[in-house]
């Protein structure tokens, strides 16, 4: 898939909490958006920021072809991810994109989990499944109900299941106690497919949950994306190598997405 290089103006940037905001941008020159794929990320340049060299990593969230956009969900994290959020309406951003491999499409039922700021790919990921004549269920698990975002858009795509760390609930939506593991839908086992986004610690327990499960025999049954740090996002500085069955791997170029059984967790 080609890679571009393109300076794209901020729309909106809506701040949706005290650490996550939503940029909405559109290329500067008004050319449509290239091809993506649900799962794939892009690398931000951070201008005026004297002490951010290199790009950040952001996975797509969302790409509007009838509007032209591209809407990056990002977290404050640092220098970087914080001098992003001060970008106004007008501002050019330099963006380089599409990067990595994004999940494998499937049909039937497929069940969609995501924790923290890994909510971001499975909006466009449950769309697209979505429009390819899918079953999409969301499985998001968080602190608090009050870190919850962007529900309706998750809500028109599919079922949305919650599970919460301290217990609180969202009026409407299947809310359980505990982390992603613990939903009594996940034990059902009645999904095609699960495709996940999350901290490290949250995708093991899953892999560790689900792994004597029949289905898992199945070729790309459960696939995860990783989130370690990146430098070059083209597999060149061997930043964010991960060691899998095949022999270490760059996820920024042969992931982030991998077949969870191919990982050595």
């Amino acid at each position: 898939m080609k890679k571009n290089m393109t300076d794209f103006r901020v729309v909106e940037n809506l701040s949706l909490t005290d650490r996550l905001f939503l940029l909405k941008l559109t290329p500067a020159d008004g050319s449509p958006i290239g091809d993506t794929r649900p799962g794939q990320f892009v690398e931000v340049r951070v201008d005026n920021e004297p002490k951010v060299f290199l790009r950040r990593p952001i996975s797509i969230h969302r790409v509007l072809k009838a509007k032209n956009e591209m809407w990056l969900l990002v977290q404050k994290a640092g220098n970087g991810t914080n001098r992003l959020a001060t970008l106004k309406s007008g501002d050019l951003l330099n963006v380089v994109y599409p990067l990595g491999n994004g999940y494998t499409l499937t049909g039937g039922r497929v069940l969609l989990v995501g924790g923290g700021v890994g909510i971001a790919p499975l909006l466009e990921t449950g769309a697209v499944l979505k429009a390819n004549g899918a079953q999409v269920t969301y499985l998001l698990g968080t602190r608090s109900a009050r870190d919850l975002v962007e529900l309706d858009q998750y809500r028109e795509v599919g079922e949305v299941l919650v599970t919460t760390e301290d217990g609180s609930t969202v009026e409407g939506l299947d809310c359980q106690k505990g982390f992603v593991t613990n939903h009594s839908r996940l034990r059902s086992g009645a999904f095609d497919a699960i495709r996940v986004c999350g901290p490290g610690p949250m995708m093991k327990a899953l892999a560790k949950t689900i792994a004597d499960w029949p289905e898992m025999q199945k070729l790309h049954y459960c696939e995860v994306s990783l989130e370690n740090k990146m430098a070059c996002g083209l597999g060149v500085c061997l930043c964010c190598v991960e060691n899998t069955q095949s022999g270490h791997r760059c996820v920024c170029s042969d992931g982030p997405v991998f077949d969870v059984k191919e990982l050595k967790w």
